[in-house]
């Protein structure tokens, strides 16, 4: 909830305190973490919505499904109107109400096509999605800067596919200045893509892809809220987590530096955190690490949501400076460790133990410790959640579509195009290639068919031609060598007929 009063983000109460995050330290980062079941999307809805009510963008994946509410205002209970009371909430202005909100999907099941292009995705991420080795990934990354250096578009899948089969074909062309391409190699990304088309995720690839700067809306003063569905995207956790990283890397390379501004531009939630971190390699970390350090200078605050701190790196984690920590659960060795590690990382407060606290927490109850107006952590503070504004819960279908169909992004990204790209260049140059090989080909004379009439007929008409013309030359010949006389006479005769023969033969098959 926004108190307009004090221009902060109410979270929650602590007895008769607020406890509230700054606007200005919002894109210090922050995390929700906990158990299943103690109130983590509660929270985000809380945060999510205050967020909106200040003017601020707000972009999460809905995961279960349970977040596309916040499109409708909430619905009154007795339950409700208990936390109302026992919050004071009536006296802070607290309404049902709805908020305005895209919905996205992947695989245009759910909302709006996502889309981006492989040359956006870029080999390292890519890499992740088709888990690469590292020598493939090595040769993807060959391909895409032959592609680059050659100024074609790698916009689909297959694009790529064209583009890894061309360098494979003409490796030794490219050999001496990118370095060796293994066909074995290509034939393994290849696999890969081809599993990818098959599991129908490479509808992710193609125009037109998404333009992060359409996400900055505003309706009515109110920040829009950018829902992508992943109910089924989830179930490819590396394909989830590297989208997720994805959008994370295009808002640090496309933002301008904007400093400390007064609230965030934009604020991110990514659920289910730790699929960002599991078995990411080094590299990739390295990457995140450094996005989430420097993106707070763009105006960005990125909030994880998962159950437990332990699921983030330490060095990402201590970048973390608004902290929200539901119940956690402690039953085994290793689970008494991470919470006392949970619990250590807060400014401790005098009045309870923050570890005993933290593991008999009840639903809709957080350790809270925010950075204050001067960026110092403040104590821990034991905190009972607010309520959300909007519906709690999933939205039916036909209010769904409504919504989808109505957004002022629909005509701009519903409708899927082809433009020419490395695909079209590749396949409009093996076409002249092969034409210009054809044209240089040498002449080969027609095969025959010997039982056809029409050679039979040749045939017989050369033969009595033969016939013919010897039948001629030897009279001519003769009467030649009878005019001379002797031995001579009777060879030169016969010469003369041979040659008229041939001479006859000539003229008629040419005729």
């Amino acid at each position: 909830m926004y108190d307009k009063q004090n221009g902060t983000i109410l979270i929650g109460k602590s007895g008769d305190k607020k406890i509230c995050i700054y606007p200005k330290m919002a894109n210090r980062h922050g995390m929700i973490c906990g158990a299943t079941g103690t109130g983590k999307t509660i929270t985000l809805k809380v945060m999510a919505e205050s967020f909106s009510d200040m003017g601020v963008p707000v972009f999460l994946a809905d995961v279960k499904g349970d977040l596309a509410g916040f499109c409708m205002p909430g619905k009154d209970s007795e339950d409700m109107q208990e936390r109302i009371k026992r919050f004071g909430l009536a006296d802070e202005g607290f309404d049902y109400d709805s908020y305005p909100a895209n919905f996205w999907d992947v695989y245009k099941e759910k909302g709006m096509p996502l889309r981006t292009t492989v040359s956006e995705m870029g080999p390292l991420l890519l890499s992740r999605i088709l888990d690469l080795n590292d020598t493939q990934t090595d040769v993807l990354s060959i391909v895409f800067k032959i592609a680059d250096d050659s100024d074609m578009l790698l916009i689909d899948t297959k694009d790529l596919k064209a583009m890894l089969n061309y360098v494979a074909e003409n490796n030794k062309q490219f050999a001496g200045e990118y370095g060796n391409v293994a066909k074995q190699s290509v034939n393994a990304i290849i696999r890969s893509i081809v599993s990818l088309e098959g599991e129908g995720a490479d509808a992710f690839f193609g125009e037109p892809a998404l333009s992060i700067s359409d996400w900055f809306l505003q309706n009515s003063g109110k920040g829009t809220i950018q829902i992508l569905d992943c109910q089924k995207l989830i179930n490819r956790p590396t394909m989830y987590a590297t989208f997720l990283l994805w959008m994370m890397s295009e808002l640090f390379e496309t933002l301008p530096e904007v400093g400390d501004p007064e609230k965030p531009k934009m604020v991110f939630f990514f659920d289910e955190a730790h699929m960002l971190f599991d078995n990411a390699p080094k590299a990739l970390l390295s990457r995140i690490e450094q996005v989430v350090k420097l993106i707070r200078s763009k105006g960005v605050g990125i909030y994880f949501v998962t159950q437990n701190p332990r699921d983030i790196p330490d060095s990402i984690l201590a970048q973390l400076g608004n902290k929200i920590e539901h119940a956690l659960h402690a039953y085994t060795p290793a689970e008494q460790k991470a919470a006392k590690a949970a619990a250590m990382s807060f400014r401790e407060n005098p009045d309870f133990d923050t570890y005993d606290t933290l593991l008999s927490l009840g639903t809709g109850e957080a350790l809270v410790s925010v950075l204050d107006e001067k960026g110092v952590p403040t104590i821990v503070e034991k905190t009972s959640i607010l309520p959300p504004q909007s519906l709690m819960g999933p939205i039916d279908d036909s209010t769904r579509e409504k919504e989808i169909s109505s957004s002022i992004l629909f005509s701009r990204y519903n409708d899927y195009f082809d433009r020419d790209s490395a695909y079209e260049f590749l396949q409009r140059n093996k076409a002249i290639q092969e034409a210009e090989a054809e044209a240089t080909k040498p002449a080969t004379k027609p095969k025959v068919d010997k039982n056809s009439m029409s050679y039979k007929t040749a045939k017989a008409a050369q033969s009595v031609a033969k016939t013919a013309s010897g039948t001629v030359g030897r009279e001519v010949g003769k009467t030649v060598g009878n005019a001379i006389g002797g031995k001579f006479g009777k060879t030169l005769g016969g010469n003369i007929g041979s040659s008229i023969g041939r001479n006859f033969l000539g003229v008629f098959f040419k005729s």
